[in-house]
């Protein structure tokens, strides 16, 4: 098989939709397939050419008002198009596709290639945190757009599957994430490292993801008002400034990965993730697969993942009391927070990002079949000329 993996955002740049990307091409490697990935160059670093199996293709990029990290491409359809034709693929796969997604999904349609676009990022509704609410709708209509022009479309959650159900998206699949259970495990705890950031014996409340305003970082700001706790936070981004002098007690670890964070993620005592706009959210699974109780709010990625009142809580979104409770109670409660750890693990564990991948490659096979058997749908041009 041949798979042009074409990606918002790929290494250096960290995050959960490379993670996924680099997960899918050690899988693709094993197999011995062939893949290329195109995505935008990164800002001050180059960047590996190869990654497995796999070449890298860098396309001109600039960087997003007020986050430069997250790169924006700006090559056309033409150069896209070319790129694919030379490689020639049988599946193009649009990892959390918006920006290069848009343009990769019109090269695709004028090559007649087969398409998988993955729902990542629910980015229009990042819109209001970063005081551009008014564009939101216009967001939504791109992702709309660019769903109801792929083969198959796959969604991490049940709720990311309604939401683009409620777009009139359809051949919509659940395809959710992996995780590695040798690396994130209950084992990695480390007394030493516990004694550095809690020296007089305090609860452990630790958070692992970016920094930055969709995800609501801040609100942990309220867990001072429970004694006895040391608020942990590892990552890094753009709010990481304002979040140290807004939380002067909390430890910030800045960026970890690989060992470093898996023995980081197992020495929490609890796992508190406020971002309400997730679609899944790793961290929390592998918060969860470290033995880790998890509080997070009831929307989006969590609704999955946390059993309430087995592996953790989900309070109500924005109302912060609910939350501080729910932390306060497990804080207080030793055998609970024991007993939600045990449950946390058990609930993970099968979730392989072999059986995952496995799965993807069926159903690469079905988007290729859905191509060949659906009747080719003409351009909406009308709807080209609104997202401009």
């Amino acid at each position: 098989m041949k798979v042009a993996l074409v990606a918002e955002s790929f290494l250096p740049h960290n995050n959960g939709v490379t993670n996924s990307l680099l997960r899918v091409i050690e899988h693709l490697t094993r197999r011995g397939d062939e893949a290329m990935v195109i995505a935008p160059e990164s800002r001050g670093a180059r960047g590996p050419v190869r990654y497995g199996i796999a070449s890298i293709t860098r396309l001109p990029a600039m960087g997003w008002p007020g986050y430069r990290d997250v790169r924006v491409a700006l090559s056309g359809t033409g150069r896209l198009s070319r790129i694919l034709e030379d490689f020639n693929p049988d599946v193009v796969h649009l990892a959390s596709p918006f920006v290069l997604g848009w343009t990769a999904v019109k090269a695709c349609h004028e090559l007649g290639l087969p398409t998988v676009a993955v729902y990542q990022t629910e980015v229009p509704s990042y819109a209001d945190r970063y005081r551009m609410g008014w564009g939101e709708g216009i967001l939504w209509n791109r992702v709309r757009n660019i769903h109801q022009r792929a083969d198959l479309n796959l969604v991490p959650s049940t709720y990311a599957m309604l939401q683009l159900e409620h777009l009139g998206v359809d051949h919509l699949r659940l395809w959710p994430r992996g995780v590695d259970a040798a690396r994130f495990n209950p084992a990695k705890r480390s007394a030493s490292l516990r004694e550095q950031w809690a020296p007089h014996g305090e609860i452990v409340v630790g958070y692992v993801g970016r920094l930055a305003a969709e995800k609501r970082v801040e609100d942990l700001g309220r867990l001072a008002a429970i004694p006895g706790i040391r608020v942990v936070i590892v990552g890094e981004g753009p709010s990481r400034a304002k979040l140290e002098a807004m939380l002067p007690d909390a430890v910030f670890t800045g960026f970890l990965s690989g060992e470093e964070l898996a023995e980081a993620t197992a020495s929490f005592d609890l796992f508190v993730h406020c971002g309400e706009l997730e679609t899944f959210c790793q961290t929390i699974q592998e918060a969860l697969a470290s033995g880790v109780p998890v509080v997070a709010p009831r929307r989006g990625g969590p609704i999955d993942l946390v059993d309430h009142g087995e592996t953790g809580y989900l309070y109500t979104p924005g109302q912060l009391d609910e939350m501080v409770g729910y932390v306060r109670e497990l804080v207080q409660n030793d055998e609970q927070r024991a007993r939600f750890g045990n449950h946390a693990r058990v609930s993970v564990e099968g979730r392989t990002w072999e059986k995952v991948c496995d799965s993807l490659m069926d159903l690469y096979a079905e988007a290729v079949r859905m191509h060949t058997s659906l009747p080719h749908r003409p351009w909406d041009w009308e709807d080209e000329e609104v997202l401009r």
